[in-house]
C-alpha cells in the first residue's frame, strides 16, 4: 500500500487524480494520529453517479482535519503513477 501526505486543501484533487489512474482498488484516509477516518473501495470502471457517496463522505472527513494520510491499494502488477 502506498501511502500519501496531504493538506485539507489538496485533499479533493488528490483523491480525483487516484480515482482517474483506474487502477487503484480501496482508498483509506487516515489523520494525523493514523485514525482511519474513511475507507472506501473502489471498481475498476467505477464513474460519476457511483461516486457521488464517496465524495460527500470527503466532504465531511475534510471538516475533521487540516492534514490526512492517503493510503492507496493498486491493483497486483499495475504500474505506479506518481499523484502530487
Amino acid at each position: 500500500m502506498d501511502e500519501i501526505k496531504v493538506t485539507a486543501g489538496k485533499l479533493k484533487a488528490t483523491l480525483k487524480a487516484l480515482v482517474r489512474e483506474g487502477n487503484v482498488r480501496r482508498i483509506v484516509i487516515r489523520n494525523t494520529q493514523g485514525r482511519t477516518l474513511l475507507d472506501m473501495p473502489l471498481s475498476a470502471g467505477v464513474a460519476g453517479v457511483l461516486l457521488a457517496p464517496f465524495w460527500v463522505a470527503v466532504a465531511g472527513v475534510v471538516a475533521l482535519a487540516k492534514e490526512f494520510t492517503v493510503a492507496v491499494e493498486r491493483d497486483p502488477g499495475s504500474a505506479v503513477t506518481k499523484v502530487d
